[in-house]
């Protein structure tokens, strides 16, 4: 295993140990819910949009150390970029762990590269993009619970 894997791996271990911005806020003025019926995760995310800048991002739910670990490096990316780069954002991500990214669209994913090596194992992807369809979801106000199926 590469140095940067290893590091990319311990990044994924402390998320998942001790996420951040994990809870439900007393007020958002956006939210989704998402769930994984295959595995199980569910996560509920909770955004705050002023301006069409995201100014706050939230995450609460159980899941696998992928899933836990992707929405919270997620709400540490999301603060301050506006709705559409966070959709660009997203759409990096999900290039990211399915194996299609190009590194010259979008914004930059820094922390986020950790999850590159998610493509290698099919059954992971899932758990690393829910909380980013869940976020989408509550961006654009959908009402229906998202789900990976």
């Amino acid at each position: 295993m590469s140095e940067l894997d290893e590091l990319y791996q311990e990044l994924i271990i402390d998320h998942s140990k001790s996420p951040r911005n994990r809870g439900k806020p007393a007020v958002c003025d956006k939210h989704a819910e998402g769930y994984n019926p295959l595995c199980g995760d569910h996560f509920s995310v909770f955004l705050d949009v002023k301006d069409g800048i995201v100014t706050k991002a939230r995450f609460d739910g159980t899941g696998c150390a992928i899933s836990t670990s992707s929405a919270s490096l997620m709400t540490e990316a999301l603060p301050g970029l506006s709705v559409k780069d966070a959709d660009l954002l997203f759409d990096r991500v999900h290039a990211l762990v399915t194996g299609h990214d190009d590194p010259g669209v979008g914004p930059e994913l820094g922390k986020l590269e950790a999850f590159s090596g998610v493509q290698n194992f099919p059954m992971r992807v899932k758990c690393a993009i829910l909380a980013w369809h869940t976020m989408k979801a509550a961006l654009h106000g959908a009402t229906e619970p998202v789900t990976t199926e």
